[in-house]
């Protein structure tokens, strides 16, 4: 022993500490596990802020910077960081004015919903998803996903949203320019239930930033996160992920997913 304290040139009550600390139990063991399945649960997309505030609603307050270091300790990291399809083809109908004009907030659920498509590209095909997105609390309230982005595409997203709003329910939507959003059947349907028609401004993504984010995530922690064996494969796996996204992922605003946070408000109400 003497000798390795004087190889490693070190003094001894230094040695024995350390041999000391080396035998004590990890007083951070039971957190590191809470951490580690956590993290596990949802499948490494959750960061250390996430992971902090998900202790916090199991009652355990932990500083985010002490989070950080035991992941760190642990080797775990948030695994999460396309082309974006553009459906704007000049002026096929009529542009409505933005009149979202970026209040992306709501008070109620069911005041303010956004839409748009994205495409995805996997075993040299294409696909198109079209959701709608409530800004009350994020939550996506349907979806559609076709081959082709088709009139269809959007037309039986919109009748599917329909079904979760109220008769004569004050309601504004929200999209970009898009073809599909300027078709007089589009607009017609949602002149027929009362809803305000709201456009983004031409070429201005940041318009409808809170859909752009959720296919942003939503790519990060599916699409460019799992590997599928088919097409039929990936869309089973969107199915889970939507389901996922609205009923266990917690948003950092409300420190709940999007479900439990309409169900609170609702229960309040």
């Amino acid at each position: 022993m003497n000798e390795l304290v004087k190889l490693a040139n070190i003094p001894r009550s230094t040695y024995y500490d350390l041999v000391k600390r080396r035998n004590r139990p990890d007083p951070d063991g039971d957190l590191k596990v809470e951490i580690k399945a956590i993290y596990e649960e949802h499948e490494g997309r959750y960061g250390y802020r996430r992971i902090r505030d998900e202790l916090a609603n199991r009652e355990k307050k932990v500083n985010h910077k002490k989070v950080q270091r035991l992941m760190k300790e642990l080797g775990l990291k948030c695994r999460v960081r396309m082309k974006k399809y553009k459906s704007y083809k000049g002026t096929v109908g009529e542009i409505a004015p933005n009149h979202l004009d970026r209040q992306f907030t709501a008070d109620t659920p069911n005041q303010k919903w956004v839409t748009d498509i994205t495409e995805f590209k996997l075993f040299d095909e294409k696909l198109y998803l079209s959701p709608v997105l409530d800004l009350f609390n994020g939550e996506i309230i349907t979806y559609t996903i076709g081959s082709r982005p088709t009139y269809s595409l959007v037309s039986e997203m919109l009748e599917k949203a329909l079904e979760y709003l109220p008769e004569k329910h004050k309601l504004l939507m929200h999209s970009d320019q898009g073809w599909h959003y300027q078709m007089k059947q589009y607009c017609h349907t949602l002149q027929e239930r009362g809803i305000k028609q709201s456009m983004s401004r031409k070429g201005n993504c940041y318009d409808n930033s809170v859909m752009e984010n959720f296919f942003g995530i939503m790519k990060s922690e599916l699409f460019y996160y799992k590997e599928f064996e088919s097409v039929e494969h990936f869309k089973q796996e969107l199915e889970k992920y939507m389901e996922y996204y609205n009923t266990k992922r917690m948003k950092s605003k409300f420190k709940m997913s999007p479900v439990q946070y309409r169900t609170h408000f609702e229960l309040v109400a």
